[in-house]
């Protein structure tokens, strides 16, 4: 009975609403209304968003870097393929990114320990986490991507996984990508655009102090990372050979820092409608893959560049701009 709780939110939140007898994370979506957008960003991450300050820019069809999302597609189905920041930290303002600029819902392809086993049941006693689901989150697999390009979606997939977002120390920015090409030949089959984009700035908000190096080697904490895995036994993915695919779910101990700022790029968009021979041809697939990566990496350097020419990457500077301007205008940033 209580003002702001709303038991539709808390149904889709827990992913307990379904239309049918099976649970269809992809087509018993419900997309979010006004007030949950409102609530979700305008209060629960309304501190966390400030903080991180997201800068997001796209690339033309003429290769000009603008500001905004002018260069990405108005309509699915695409896919966006990415770097992953630790802890996923990004999420949140490439969900409310996409909302406020483009009216649309990403749908991030998500590992299936969101989903499954003891993270589910923690999931459901902690609410911070409702946002996942309510905002179009889905297990990642073939079925569900295939499902979501049916309908015309704008997916959000990171090839690195768990691995990229629960990286080492000294591992920031690097990709940990899958050998499989997969992804490329489901997006010829139904000529879906594929955007490559990056993402710096976890460097300017955290540092690694303990990471799994660390961990495994506590006692204590080698245990409860080793019980806390048994769940997931079948969806470790091995697809990346030796250590570095090591996927061992973990928390990394953090220490913040003075804030800076988290900048976006989206990649020139690439048209796979009309590529039949990626279908057939392994090689050419691999080709276009190797072709995707490299973009990827190529806009990250781009970031890490760019970003020391941003006269307001300081939290100090931003606030300081805020105080003189309203508090919606849009802090500048540097030139693309």
């Amino acid at each position: 009975m209580g003002d702001g709780f709303n038991l539709l939110t808390i149904i889709k939140g827990v992913s307990m609403y379904r239309r049918g007898r099976q649970r269809d994370f992809v087509n018993d979506f419900l997309p979010p209304t006004l007030s949950e957008f409102k609530k979700t960003f305008g209060e629960d991450f309304k501190l966390f968003n400030q903080l991180l300050s997201p800068v997001m820019l796209s690339t033309l069809k003429n290769g000009n870097i603008v500001r905004g999302l002018a260069g990405v597609p108005d309509k699915g189905p695409v896919l966006f393929v990415g770097y992953h920041q630790l802890l996923a930290m990004e999420v949140p303002a490439l969900v409310e990114g996409f909302l406020r600029e483009k009216k649309t819902i990403l749908r991030a392809a998500a590992h299936q320990v969101f989903f499954v086993g003891n993270y589910e049941i923690l999931r459901q006693e902690l609410s911070l986490f409702d946002w996942f689901s309510a905002f179009g989150a889905v297990p990642v697999s073939p079925i569900n991507t295939y499902k979501m390009f049916e309908r015309n979606e704008f997916v959000l997939l990171y090839p690195g996984g768990v691995r990229e977002a629960l990286h080492r120390k000294g591992e920031a920015y690097k990709l940990f990508w899958p050998d499989q090409p997969e992804f490329v030949r489901m997006a010829a089959r139904f000529g879906v655009t594929v955007v490559p984009f990056g993402c710096v700035g976890e460097d300017d908000f955290v540092e690694i102090v303990l990471d799994y190096n660390d961990q495994k080697n506590i006692p204590y904490l080698k245990d409860a990372i080793k019980s806390f895995n048994e769940d997931f036994k079948g969806l470790i993915r091995d697809t990346v050979k030796g250590d570095d695919g090591n996927q061992v779910l973990h928390l990394p101990a953090v220490l913040p820092k003075v804030p800076g700022r988290l900048y976006f790029l989206f990649g020139k968009p690439i048209e796979m409608k009309g590529m039949d021979n990626v279908l057939t041809d392994r090689k050419k697939a691999n080709e276009v893959y190797l072709q995707i990566e490299s973009e990827v990496e190529n806009v990250v350097s781009y970031l890490k560049r760019k970003r020391k020419e941003d006269p307001y990457r300081s939290i100090t500077r931003r606030a300081l701009y805020h105080a003189t301007q309203d508090p919606s205008t849009q802090v500048p940033t540097f030139e693309p």
